[in-house]
């Protein structure tokens, strides 16, 4: 699909979507107040909301389907003719409303509506449509019930675009198509389209010119035509989205005073020589990446994937080592207290033989210094550390929000881990960035067990640079997982549960809610926990674990799991994260269909981390597994299928759909209209690719004038200050 000038022969610049922007729907002919309302009603407020409100789906009307082929039980399109409408009432009262049909060769179908007596005036005697639905015969008559209705005008032998409607715009798919057409026309006619994308990367790429591609994705002659203008289209809402993000990152880059770390040295060599066992492949290639950002003099922004089990806190620790090696200090923070202390005992572990200089003792050197700062730290040894951590000497600090409170000084701090990144605000990352007095900023590295799709890294955290563990330590135990499909199955989970029990194991339970709710019929946590003590795990230890306990409450009953006195915990997802008993083989999901599949694989991997073989039981009796259930369905095939987080992640993506990129804004024009990071996994990565060759180091699309317009038309510094912050 070749594109010729859209300039050609014109003494103006061709319009860019700014100008499109600044031009109200209104300057179109036939839109008065009447209309801009209606227009307003579907966000259509300018001439660029019109040409960006792209068909949802298209007519092919060069080969449209017939009444009279269609078998009963087939779901499909036809274009019909109406004949005859009428509405009565049943006897409940209810209006129905029938439309006779025929097609273009004259086949009658019978349409039938309930509850839905404005579709005799919305179907008026001589009205062409198009209409979508299953296909039953009553009585030897072939007719639909409640199908998808669009009405098309006079559109014959031609691809029929089908606008998005809306019933209380009274617009019609025809009344948006012409005036799109109108607005498209004028364009053309007048001055062109600008198209910003350096045409050698057009070239390259195999795209369509701009205007082109606006003109077939309303208007395709053909539907290779409107695939190839679709990927054109696409792909420019995926490269602003990137280009935002690459100028944002570059020029925090370009702005900030970094620290050059001195990453090779005796230091690391002892922290990697003293461990009990090799790093995995993954481990060594992410930690040279990281080395490599760390000897810049430019702040590291980098993202840590791992799946759970991966080893991302040996990594993030080694990071710490290489910072604390050129005499500065570390910091890493979690979202809990259960797993900043959890952190604490392993940091501590990990480093425990290490020394570092020290001038002022005796021998010119001392331990390395590891302290644990959160919410529970009492007022005398919350000023102990303070006081030593802002004289420098305390080199590694691990904690809570707390690291981020007012009067908690460094006095060099070289590199920060965060870990669960997701659980914190953009806010809180950036004020413990900001943490040195004089301006210098240190290298973060941000780490999630998390999985996320390839494409949805690149775009949600496409401001930093992005590292995968993806291969596991040897001598991870395997986790089974089952689903328990109905009370048979689940009597399996619960015997399951006594065996491992008998054998000195142990096992969770996790319910959606802390209290029984009328208005969801799922398990809740204090309720199964009274049922199991008496019924299914009668005679067992049990223990109750919930966010609404006390802090203290918390604290004994997750040590007393840990020391092994409880046999089972009955708990809602705080176990989610931050919780480490290797003893723990069988983990037991009730009401599964209610959680995610990235929470229910955190879940899992609460099992499987020491010696032995574990299980996961996902119980979920579903009643309609092939109907409204169905998603469900796939969900826990998929938890049942691999234990792999990444390609779970993929397949939730696929389930879920992306929902719009900038989340929730006053106004929708920014969305992702066209693309999506489900379908255009490649186009994702070939746009990060060009926004990373068009940004220059200074972080500006200097070289590139039009581009940066669109991106400051298209996003603003608002929205792209949201993309940054989600």
């Amino acid at each position: 699909m070749t594109s010729a000038p859209d300039t050609a022969g014109r003494d103006q610049e061709p319009l860019t979507l700014r100008d499109f922007a600044a031009m109200p729907a209104g300057v179109l002919r036939g839109v008065g107040p009447k209309k801009t309302d209606a227009l307003a009603q579907l966000g259509i407020e300018s001439v660029l909301d019109l040409i960006t409100h792209y068909p949802r789906r298209y007519v092919d009307r060069t080969r449209e389907a017939l009444v009279s082929e269609l078998q009963p039980g087939e779901q499909a399109t036809v274009v019909v003719k109406v004949e005859q409408v009428t509405t009565r009432r049943t006897k409940r009262g209810q209006a129905m409303t029938t439309v006779r049909c025929v097609d273009g060769r004259g086949t009658s179908l019978g349409v039938t509506f309930f509850g839905q007596a404005w579709r005799e005036r919305q179907l008026p005697p001589g009205s062409l449509v198009v209409v979508y639905g299953k296909l039953d015969v009553f009585r030897g008559a072939r007719q639909m019930t409640s199908p998808i209705v669009d009405l098309i005008g006079d559109r014959t032998g031609r691809i029929v675009p089908i606008y998005p409607q809306s019933d209380k715009a009274g617009l019609s798919t025809w009344e948006i198509g012409d005036l799109v057409e109108e607005a498209l026309r004028r364009a053309e006619s007048r001055r062109g389209f600008a198209d910003p994308l350096p045409a050698q990367i057009r070239q390259r790429l195999e795209l369509a010119g701009r205007g082109e591609a606006l003109r077939a994705i309303h208007a395709p002659e053909s539907m290779a035509a409107m695939q190839l203008a679709r990927r054109r289209l696409a792909f420019d809402e995926l490269l602003r989205v990137q280009l935002a993000l690459v100028q944002r990152k570059r020029q925090l880059e370009h702005a900030a005073q970094g620290i050059a770390h001195q990453t090779s040295g005796p230091l690391l060599e002892a922290f990697l020589g003293g461990l009990p066992f090799p790093l995995t492949g993954a481990q060594q290639r992410v930690i040279e990446e990281i080395a490599v950002d760390l000897a810049r003099p430019l702040p590291m922004h980098r993202l840590l994937q791992g799946d759970v089990g991966a080893g991302k806190t040996l990594v993030a620790v080694a990071t710490l080592v290489m910072a604390v090696q050129g005499g500065h200090q570390g910091a890493l923070m979690a979202p809990t207290e259960v797993l900043a202390e959890q952190h604490g005992v392993g940091v501590r572990r990990l480093v425990a033989e290490l020394t570092v200089p020290d001038p002022a003792s005796l021998l010119g050197e001392r331990p390395l210094r590891v302290e644990l700062l959160t919410h529970r730290t009492g007022s005398a040894e919350r000023r102990r550390i303070l006081g030593a951590l802002a004289e420098g000497g305390v080199d590694l600090l691990v904690g809570t929000h707390a690291l981020i409170q007012e009067g908690v000084e460094f006095a060099r701090l070289g590199a920060v881990v965060i870990d669960e990144q997701h659980r914190f605000g953009v806010e809180q990352r950036a004020a413990l960035r900001d943490r040195n007095r004089d301006g210098v900023v240190p290298d973060v590295l941000v780490m999630t067990a998390t999985p996320i799709p390839r494409t949805a890294a690149m775009t949600v955290y496409g401001d930093l640079d992005v590292s995968v563990l993806d291969e596991l330590p040897p001598g991870r135990t395997p986790i089974d997982t089952v689903w328990a499909r109905d009370v048979v199955e689940e009597a399996e989970a619960w015997a399951t549960v006594r065996d491992q029990v008998a054998e000195g194991r142990q096992a969770y339970v996790v319910t959606p809610l802390v209290e029984d709710s009328d208005k969801l019929e799922v398990s809740s946590a204090e309720a199964t926990f009274a049922r199991l003590g008496e019924e299914e795990l009668a005679g067992l230890r049990l223990g109750l674990l919930h966010g609404r306990l006390a802090s203290s409450e918390k604290d004994a009953v997750m040590e007393a799991f840990r020391r092994g006195e409880l046999d089972v915990l009955v708990a809602t997802t705080v176990i989610e994260v931050g919780v480490d008993v290797p003893n723990a083989t069988v983990m037991v999901i009730l009401d599964a269909d209610r959680f995610g599949i990235a929470q229910l694989h955190q879940l899992r991997g609460r099992v499987g981390r020491g010696r032995h073989r574990s299980t996961c039981f996902l119980v979920a009796h579903l009643e309609d597994p092939e109907g409204a259930q169905a998603v469900a369905g796939e969900r826990l095939t998929a938890l049942v299928r691999s234990t792999d987080g990444f390609e779970l992640a993929e397949v939730d993506l696929d389930l879920r759909g992306e929902g719009t990129l900038m989340g929730e804004r006053q106004k929708g024009r920014n969305d992702l209209k066209l693309a999506s990071l489900r379908r255009d996994r490649e186009l994702v990565a070939v746009a990060r690719q060009v926004a990373l060759e068009l940004v220059d180091d200074r972080g500006t699309l200097q070289a590139h004038p039009l581009l940066d317009d669109e991106v400051r038309t298209v996003l603003g510094e608002a929205d792209t200050d949201f993309l940054l912050k989600s």
